[in-house]
């Protein structure tokens, strides 16, 4: 899955335990009901967002992870969380000027051919 829009906020690299690590950032999505996804990139996919700023348009692809819980009193919690596993600038990703028209072409259209005038025609149909 793929999500795209501009980057709001990027926060700092946490350390969770001595073994792993996350970097969430925010996605606004740019469509008619804007919606700011909170995704993060975990272990060594952190340092992927070090190139990126705040205002930036990015693609990222995703995954949708899920989890139970089990509160003190027993009572089973359901969490998701957005895992981010690449990021693409959108900016960069573009042609480079233009206005997104086909390049013309260095050669002629190749000539219409009459195939009502055939009288070599053996084919049995």
């Amino acid at each position: 899955m793929e999500i795209t829009g501009r980057i709001k906020k990027i926060f700092d690299t946490q350390d969770i335990t001595a073994s792993f690590r996350k970097r969430e950032f925010v996605v606004t999505t740019q469509e008619q009901y804007p919606q700011d996804i909170l995704i993060e990139f975990i272990q060594d996919k952190t340092s992927l967002l070090d190139s990126y700023q705040p205002g930036a348009e990015v693609r990222v692809a995703i995954n949708i992870r899920g989890r139970e819980w089990i509160n003190p009193e027993g009572v089973a919690k359901y969490f998701n969380t957005i895992q981010g596993w690449r990021i693409e600038n959108l900016a960069q990703a573009a042609p480079q000027g233009g206005n997104g028209n086909y390049p013309p072409q260095d050669f002629a259209p190749a000539p219409a051919v009459d195939f009502g005038s055939s009288d070599d025609d053996d084919l049995p149909f």
